[in-house]
C-alpha cells in the first residue's frame, strides 16, 4: 500500500525518541495536513518533571483537555480528500496517566475522562518508534528544551517499557515498529527512503523494522 493511500498517520513512541521531527518530515513529503502536540502549552509541565508526584494529576488535566480538543477538529477534518499525519495517538493520555498518578488520582482522572469523552478517529496506520532510555536521554539532553531539562533517566526507563506494553496490546490500527537506534530519518535521506519502502512493503497488521 502506498503511503499517499493513507488518510491518518500517526507518529508515536517516548520522549526524545524523533517522533515530532519524523511526523513533520512526512507531512512535507506527503504534502498532508500536521497535528501535533503542543506540550509547550502546558504550564505544569516544567514542574512536573521536577516533582513527578506534585504535579502529575494538573498536568495530565491539561494535555487531556489539550489532546481532546486537538481530535476535536481532526474528527471535522475531511480526512477522505486529505493526508493527516499526528505526533500522537490519544489513546495514549491515558498510558502517561497510569504511569504518572496516584490511585486516586487515576480514579479521579478516569471520571473525567469518561464525563469527558473524547472520541478520536482510529489512524489507518501507526509508526511507533523505539530506542533504549540511555538513546532517549542523550537525545533529550542534546535538544536542550527548557521544559525536558530534570528529566531523570528513571522516568525514562518507566516511559520506554509503559509504551512497550501499550504497543504490545494494541490493535486500533496497523503498526510498525521501529528500533530507530540505528536510523536518522531527519539527516539521512536513505534511512527516510527505506522506512517508506518498509511500510508501503507492510502484508499484517504489526510488522518490525531494524536495522542493525
Amino acid at each position: 500500500m502506498k503511503m499517499e493511500m493513507y488518510r491518518y498517520i500517526v507518529v508515536e513512541g517516548p520522549i526524545g525518541v524523533g517522533k515530532t521531527s519524523l511526523a513533520k518530515r512526512l507531512a512535507n513529503h506527503l504534502n498532508s495536513a500536521l497535528l501535533l502536540e503542543k506540550p509547550a502549552e502546558n504550564p505544569f509541565l516544567e514542574k512536573f518533571y521536577s516533582d513527578i508526584p506534585r504535579y502529575a494529576l494538573p498536568t495530565q488535566l491539561f494535555f487531556l483537555f489539550q489532546r481532546a480538543a486537538q481530535v476535536q477538529g481532526l474528527a471535522q477534518m475531511d480526512i477522505f480528500t486529505q493526508t493527516t499525519v499526528s505526533d500522537f495517538l490519544l489513546d495514549k493520555d491515558q498510558l502517561f496517566a497510569g504511569l504518572t498518578l496516584s490511585d486516586a488520582e487515576y480514579e479521579l482522572y478516569q471520571q473525567i475522562y469518561r464525563h469527558l469523552q473524547p472520541q478520536a478517529q482510529s489512524p489507518d496506520l501507526v509508526i511507533y518508534l523505539q530506542a533504549s532510555p540511555d538513546t532517549l536521554m542523550e537525545r533529550v539532553k542534546r535538544r536542550g528544551s527548557a521544559f525536558e531539562k530534570r528529566i531523570s533517566a528513571e522516568y525514562l526507563w518507566r516511559l520506554a517499557e509503559t509504551y512497550t506494553r501499550f504497543f504490545y496490546q494494541y490493535e486500533a490500527a496497523p503498526v510498525m515498529i521501529v528500533n530507530s537506534e540505528n536510523l536518522n530519518f531527519i539527516d539521512s535521506r536513505e534511512d527516510f527512503d527505506l522506512l517508506l519502502q518498509r511500510v508501503e512493503q507492510m502484508r499484517g497488521p504489526r510488522e518490525y523494522f531494524n536495522r542493525g
